[in-house]
C-alpha cells in the first residue's frame, strides 16, 4: 500500500518526521540504542536527565521488576552539562532526528543556568523536568506546586527561544492545575505522565526492594492512569500534549493520541524491546494509511467520550 498519511507533527513550533519520541531516562544519548536501530527514524530523541555537575544517582538496588511494569530509583545519574556539550550533541547529531534536551535542576536558578548554557548549542527544544526534589524547600517535587512549576518554566522562558516542554508528575491532586500553570508562564507543550511513586517490600527481608525505599512506577501498569490525566490535560490548556505511560505497541500510541497526545514518548518498552520505538512508528504510519488518513494529527483528541 502507498504511503498516504503525513506522519509529521508539531509539538508548539518543534517539527517533528512523525509522532514517536524515545523518552528521556531510557535512551541515554541514542548511542547504545544506534547498534540496534536507524535512529533517523525517530521523530526525536529526549536525552537522559543532563544536570549542572555530574551526579553518581542513588546507591544499588536502584531498579526491581513488578507486574506489568518496573520501579526505578536510579536518581538522575549523569555526566553532567559540559559532557553533554562535548559527547552527546555531536554524536546525536550525526542522525536526522530531533534532539531534546531533558534538564534537571535541585534549584529554580540551576534550571535557568542549564537553559542558558544550552540555549546556544545545537540543540531543538527543552524537556523541563519538574519531579526533582527541591532541596531547598524539604525535598518535595517541584512539579506538586503550581507556584513552583510557574517560577520554573518563567526562568527557562526568559532563558530561551527555543521550544519548552514541561515534564509532569501525576502525584498530585489536580495535574490539569499544574499544567495550566505551565502554559500561563510560557511553556510550548506538556509531556506526561512521569512515573508513579510506588514500593516493593522483600517479606523475606521485610526491607524494602529499593535502596532508596521509594521508586518510580513506569510500563503497562500506569497506562490507564496516563491516558486518563492526558485526556484531563488535553481538555485543560490549549498548548499540545504529549503523551507517555506504559507505551508498548502502537496500538498504545494510539489511544494515548485519541486522547490528546499530539505526540508520545516510549520508555520502558525500550529495555524490552530495543527496536521499539521505531517499530511502533512503523506500525502507526500502517494503521493510519489503511484507516486512510491524511495527517496523523487527525488522530489527536478524537476519542468519543460518553
Amino acid at each position: 500500500m502507498a504511503n498516504t498519511t503525513d506522519m509529521k507533527v508539531n509539538i508548539g513550533g518543534l517539527q517533528l518526521k512523525n509522532p514517536i519520541i524515545a523518552a528521556s531516562g531510557t535512551y541515554g544519548y541514542g548511542l547504545e540504542y544506534s547498534e540496534y536501530v536507524k535512529l533517523d527514524l525517530l521523530g526525536a530523541i529526549s536525552v537522559k536527565a543532563v544536570s549542572l555537575e555530574l551526579r553518581h544517582g542513588n546507591p544499588p538496588p536502584r531498579v526491581a521488576e513488578t507486574p506489568s511494569g518496573m520501579l526505578n530509583s536510579v536518581g538522575l545519574q549523569n555526566s553532567g552539562v559540559k559532557y553533554f556539550i562535548k559527547y552527546g550533541i555531536p554524536f546525536l547529531r550525526k542522525y536526522d532526528t530531533k534532539i531534546i534536551v531533558n534538564i534537571a535542576g535541585n534549584s529554580a536558578d540551576e534550571y535557568k543556568e542549564l537553559a542558558q548554557i544550552l540555549d546556544g548549542t545545537d540543540i531543538d527544544a527543552f524537556e523541563v523536568n519538574v519531579s526533582c526534589p527541591n532541596v531547598k524547600h524539604g525535598g518535595a517535587s517541584f512539579g506538586v506546586s503550581c507556584d513552583s512549576v510557574s517560577e520554573i518554566t518563567g526562568l527557562v522562558r526568559k532563558s530561551t527561544k527555543k521550544p519548552i516542554i514541561v515534564k509532569l508528575t501525576p502525584n498530585v491532586t489536580d495535574i490539569t492545575e499544574i499544567a495550566k500553570a505551565a502554559e500561563a508562564s510560557g511553556a510550548d507543550s506538556v509531556s506526561l505522565i512521569n512515573t508513579l511513586l510506588g514500593m516493593v517490600i522483600d517479606i523475606d527481608t521485610r526491607k524494602p526492594v529499593l535502596n532508596n525505599n521509594y521508586g518510580g512506577l513506569s510500563g503497562p501498569a500506569v497506562r490507564p492512569v496516563a491516558v486518563r490525566m492526558v485526556n484531563q490535560v488535553f481538555n485543560a490548556v490549549k498548548i499540545p500534549v504529549i503523551g507517555m505511560g506504559g507505551i508498548m505497541d502502537a496500538r498504545d500510541s494510539i489511544e494515548f493520541m485519541l486522547a490528546g497526545a499530539s505526540a508520545v514518548m516510549v520508555g520502558t518498552a525500550n529495555f524490552i524491546t530495543p527496536t521499539a520505538c521505531v517499530d511502533i512508528a512503523n506500525e502507526l504510519e500502517v494503521y493510519c494509511n489503511n484507516e486512510g488518513l491524511k495527517t496523523v494529527a487527525e488522530l489527536t483528541g478524537a476519542v468519543k467520550l460518553y
